[in-house]
């Protein structure tokens, strides 16, 4: 009984030691943990007196995603024989440089990803990656500060497809007006003077007007998130069926030396394109009584996941 009561004693003492062991790690690395906090807090505010300095301001991210598949004799799938896969990747990057008395800003958006779904069984199937998302957009904006936060400016807009039907249709639009700058982070651009040139290929729909331009543009960077955000639109005084607009996301979070998880998605609308669809006698969407006031101008979207790169 003896043994027994000191072998109790000694089991009861060893779990005490542990746990005081266990306590006292866990609040060395809160500590820790307390002291990392302010120590990122001082490198987020060293990292925003470098951005608000004076020069060239450069950075890119995006997101790479895909995957392939293969099936063999698998017969509860309509196509027992094929291959499958995707492939895909974004890139937004900017350029800027910020003066006292003026700025210059550029920025490039490119998404672009392919597609492929081959019936082994089927010879007159595709064999071949087909476009799914096709997206190319440039932009350049000068301004003359007129105050801290306001400009008088002109921006310089360019958007077309580079996989299939490159430049048509291609979007570039010109235009002066007045850029705001609340934060370093959020440009807000309004022009209403602004031509709006659309290029495509003879007897195509498509036609170029004046209006309105609008953009508003955030984009931050903070500690390992990477996040930007860009809403570009064209107000036509010729016709609202001539206007159109673009709002594009990307999120990055780094885990490793730049390498990390992104999310990408777009939407749009624009009834030109959704009229010279409903023309295309190959498309889904195709009505031979279709006009460009009657046409349903669907909203346009894409998204994308997958591995996450910044510089």
């Amino acid at each position: 009984m003896k043994k027994l009561f000191i072998s109790l004693v000694l089991v009861f003492g060893v779990f005490s030691i542990n746990a005081q062991t266990l306590e006292a790690l866990k609040k060395e690395q809160d500590a820790k943990k307390t002291e990392i906090g302010k120590l990122q807090g001082e490198v987020d505010a060293i990292q925003a007196k470098i951005d608000a300095m004076p020069g060239w301001k450069l950075g890119a991210f995006g997101t790479i995603g895909g995957n392939i598949s293969g099936y063999s004799n698998w017969f509860a799938k309509g196509a027992p024989n094929s291959s499958a896969g995707n492939i895909g990747f974004t890139t937004s990057a900017y350029a800027n440089l910020l003066q006292e008395k003026y700025f210059w800003r550029n920025s490039a958006n490119v998404n672009l990803s392919w597609v492929k779904l081959d019936n082994l069984d089927d010879e007159t199937d595709s064999k071949d990656f087909n476009a799914a998302t096709d997206v190319f957009g440039l932009t350049s904006l000068f301004g003359y500060k007129l105050s801290k936060t306001l400009a008088a400016s002109t921006l310089g807009e360019y958007r077309t497809t580079v996989i299939d039907n490159f430049n048509n249709p291609g979007y570039f639009d010109i235009g002066l007006g007045a850029t705001w700058t609340p934060i370093s982070d959020l440009v807000v651009v309004v022009h209403p003077l602004n031509y709006n040139h659309i290029f495509s290929k003879d007897g195509s729909t498509y036609e170029s007007s004046t209006g309105a331009k609008f953009v508003a543009d955030y984009t931050k960077k903070l500690g390992k998130i990477n996040y930007k955000t860009n809403l570009s639109g064209f107000y036509s005084y010729k016709s609202l069926d001539y206007s159109n607009w673009t709002w594009i996301n990307s999120f990055g979070y780094t885990l490793w030396k730049g390498i990390g998880v992104g999310f990408d998605f777009g939407l749009k609308q624009n009834k030109q394109e959704a009229f010279n669809d409903a023309l295309n006698v190959d498309s889904v969407n195709y009505d031979e009584n279709a006009t460009l006031e009657n046409v349903d101008n669907k909203m346009q979207s894409y998204w994308l996941i997958g591995l996450n790169y910044a510089f």
